[in-house]
This record gives C-alpha cells, structure tokens and sequence, in this order.
C-alpha cells in the first residue's frame, strides 16, 4: 500500500475545506462510518502482535485487520508480506533459509519456527526503519495467528459486551497456489469453524485478488462479507486490472460478488482534474460501501492537519469507513 498523498491532492483536500471545490453527493452514505484498525494499533506498538490488536481494540476499533500467509506446515499466521525479513529477527535466527532471491518466506517455515522469532518495527529490505517515530523498544513481541487473533477478540467482545468484528485479508492468493497453498479456502474453512462464514457475522473478508474474490463467491461458497481491494496497476499486487474495476463497468461486476470496496485514498482524487474521482459516489450507488487505506497520523497529506484530513474523508468524500494506523484519533473525531 502506498503511504503518501501527492501535492495535488492536498491542494484539492485545501479547496474543498474552503469551499472552492464543488461538492457533490452519493445516493447511500453510511449512517456510521467504521474505524478499522489497520494492522492492529500499529502506530504504537509493532504491527499485526496480539498486543497492537488488544491496544486497537481498547482504542475503539470498529474492526481489526489481520493480513494472512500461510506457513509451512499450513497454519495461518498474521502478517502483512508473504516474507518475514522486514518484520522479524529471521535474518540472525535462521540466517541460512533465504531463498535465491535473498528473501526469507514464511511458507519456507514451520509455526513452530517462526515461534522462536521476536517481531520488531517494520523496516525496509535494507534494514532502515520505516517509521522512526513509532515504537523502538526491546520487548518480546511474536508472530501470531489468525485463530489467537479470533480468539483473543472474541474473547475481549465477550468481557465487554462489545462487538469489535474482524477485516482479514487473504494475500497473495494466486502465489500461494503457486507453492501449493490454498489460502483462500483455509481462511474460510477457519472462519466456518466459528461460525463466522455468514453475511450476519461483524466479519469482511478482503482481497487484491479480483479472481479469487469471485472465486471465494461463486466456487468456495463463501457467505461472509466480501471487500474487493483496489491498488494501482504497477504494484503488481496481482493480475487484476483495478484500472478497470474504478470504472462503472468494473464496479458492476463487483457488486455482483462483493459487499464494498477498498480503494488507495488517493483514488478518490482525479490528479489531471484535481477533483472527486466520483468513485465513491459510483460505488455507492451500486450498493458497495467504500473503505479506504490507510490514514497515518504520522504520514499527513501536506500542511494539512489530522482533523483536516478526516474531514476531506469523512465529510466531503463520505467514505464508509477507514483503514487506520492510529485508530484512537478517527475513533476522537467520529466521536459526537
């Protein structure tokens, strides 16, 4: 996922908050828009532990993410890339189990393996951390999987009487096969087990992958909530043209299988005419709730502050909901 806004969106986001740019608006704007905890709290703590999920859920979150891979041995585990390099100590655990690309895998490892790593802040393949203002202790944190994380939430929801829900993500689908993996029907066979594989369920289930969402639908026989990410075409996040998928064409085809959207914020700004796209607008009015990815309020747009910022999303663009690193400040400013 991309993580900044270009200038000419923040000169837009600047004329619709002082009223120069034309509004417009959409045939159906959810009543509550949805905080969605972008990796847990991971503004805070490192991203995707059972500790970035408890202190998201005690922030507010709506919903928690948790981005899934599989391992070896075939469990689900959290974690946002299919590599473990730029979130573990793997490199000084297992320094001779990287692949000829120089990549460490985690469906090259067994759970119990990746047990014996320590998590840390994300870096980049260089090893440079990514975000230098969040958290840069020492602690033990480690690699959990999708069924503590169900457990873990389920088991807050019932202590609080909340319904904080979950937002997986099935990656790198067609790659999984690739080594022999079918990601997608394990996910759905983990939330059959329980009983959350139906459209009632505080569950969206989202993709990149627009083949294997309609595959999840129409062959795998999934109820839950189906949300089809949107990235741009040279991320290469898999064969499907989201160039195609803004369109209303692409949207129709969509909705056939999936109850939202989740598009790169960016996308709602047309960079040529430095207006709304009207992707928002279009895919409410086929019935898809949009939820973007993913505001940090770390990484603002330019000179624009975070409340600012929220405004253009919620109030102008009317997103449904949004992918959040730090949850506690959208969850302030939904706040009545």
């Amino acid at each position: 996922m991309q993580y900044f806004f270009k200038a000419q969106i923040a000169t837009l986001m600047c004329l619709l908050l002082i009223g120069l740019a034309p509004h417009f608006t959409v045939d159906a704007k959810t009543d509550s828009p949805i905080t969605i905890a972008h990796r847990g709290a991971s503004g805070y703590l490192p991203e995707h532990t059972l500790a970035a999920a408890v202190l998201a859920y005690n922030q507010g979150a709506d919903y928690i993410e948790q981005d899934l891979v599989m391992t070896k041995d075939d469990h689900l585990i959290v974690l946002h890339d299919v590599h473990l390099d730029t979130t573990t100590n793997v490199k000084e655990i297992f320094p001779q189990r990287a692949r000829e690309d120089g990549r460490y895998y985690a469906i090259d490892f067994t759970l119990q393996e990746i047990r014996a790593l320590s998590v840390h802040e994300r870096r980049d393949i260089a090893g440079k951390v990514v975000y230098p203002t969040r958290y840069s202790g020492n602690a033990s944190f480690k690699v959990a999987t999708f069924r503590e994380h169900i457990e873990v939430i389920t088991t807050l929801n019932r202590i609080h009487q909340r319904t904080v829900g979950l937002y997986p993500e099935i990656k790198a689908p067609a790659w999984h096969r690739q080594q022999g993996k079918d990601i997608a029907a394990a996910t759905l066979t983990m939330l059959r087990e329980y009983g959350l594989d139906n459209p009632s369920a505080k569950v969206f289930l989202q993709c990149f992958d627009f083949d294997e969402t309609k595959r999840l639908r129409n062959q795998l026989g999934a109820k839950v909530k189906l949300v089809q990410l949107i990235g741009e075409n040279d991320w290469q996040e898999s064969a499907t043209d989201y160039d195609y998928l803004k369109t209303a064409e692409g949207l129709t085809e969509v909705a056939k299988v999936a109850q939202g959207i989740g598009p790169w914020y960016a996308q709602l700004i047309d960079l040529a005419t430095m207006l709304p796209t009207g992707l928002v607008e279009n895919a409410h009015q086929h019935g898809l709730v949009v939820h973007p990815y993913t505001f940090r309020a770390d990484q603002l747009p330019y000179e624009l502050s975070a409340q600012q910022t929220l405004h253009v999303l919620f109030e102008q663009l009317a997103v449904d909901g949004l992918f959040t690193d730090h949850t506690d400040v959208v969850v302030n400013f939904l706040t009545p």
